[in-house]
C-alpha cells in the first residue's frame, strides 16, 4: 500500500462512512486542529518525565477517538460504535487528571506568561491549539456529542500540566516594567 492516493489532489477528502468534502470544509479544519493539538502534545511528551509522559500518551490515544468522531459523515454518525465516540466518561477522566495535577502546585492568581520552562511552554502551545479546535468544533453544532466538553477539559488539563511543570509561574504582575 502506498502512502499517497492522489484522491485529494482535487482539494477534497473522504469522510468516514462515505462522502467527500472540500479540505477547507469545517470538518477537516476541526480534526486538523485536533491533529495539531496531538502533535504538540507529542512534542511535550518527548521532553517530559515519566509521570507526565504517561498521561500525555493516554491523551494522545484519546485524541484519535476525537478525530474519528469529527471525521465521520454526520449522516452516518450512528455507524460509529462507542469505542469510536467521545464519552462522558472520557470527559470525567480528564477532570480527574486535572484534580490530581492541581494538587501538585499552587495555582497562580494572575495571568501567566508562558515560557518559564520548556515543557510547560510546549504544553501551552498545545493548549492554545486545543482552544482553537474547541472553537472550531462549536461551529459544527455536533448533536449528542461530548467532543466540545472534552476539548474544553483538555485545554484546562494542558494549562494545569504546564503550571505544574513550571513549579512557579511568571505572572503579568511579576514582570519588571522597563523604562
Amino acid at each position: 500500500m502506498k502512502v499517497y492516493t492522489r484522491r485529494g489532489d482535487d482539494g477534497s477528502t473522504d469522510l468516514l462512512y462515505g462522502g467527500r468534502v472540500s479540505k477547507s470544509d469545517s470538518r477537516p479544519e476541526v480534526y486538523g486542529d485536533v491533529d495539531e493539538t496531538q502533535a504538540f502534545i507529542g512534542l511535550a511528551r518527548a521532553a517530559a518525565g515519566e509521570e507526565l509522559s504517561n498521561f500525555l500518551l493516554r491523551i494522545e490515544r484519546e485524541l484519535w477517538i476525537v478525530m474519528a468522531e469529527l471525521a465521520c459523515n454526520p449522516e452516518k454518525i450512528d455507524n460509529l460504535d462507542e469505542s469510536s465516540r467521545v464519552t462522558e466518561e472520557m470527559v470525567q477522566g480528564l477532570e480527574n487528571l486535572i484534580d490530581k495535577i492541581s494538587e501538585k502546585f499552587e495555582p497562580p492568581t494572575e495571568f501567566v506568561v508562558p515560557g518559564e520552562d520548556e515543557i510547560a511552554a510546549r504544553l501551552d502551545v498545545a493548549r492554545t491549539v486545543c482552544r482553537r479546535a474547541e472553537r472550531s468544533a462549536v461551529g459544527l453544532s455536533l448533536k449528542k456529542s461530548y467532543v466540545v466538553p472534552y476539548l474544553n477539559r483538555l485545554s484546562d488539563l494542558l494549562w494545569s500540566a504546564a503550571r505544574w511543570q513550571e513549579g512557579e509561574s511568571v505572572t503579568t504582575k511579576s514582570i519588571p516594567v522597563s523604562e
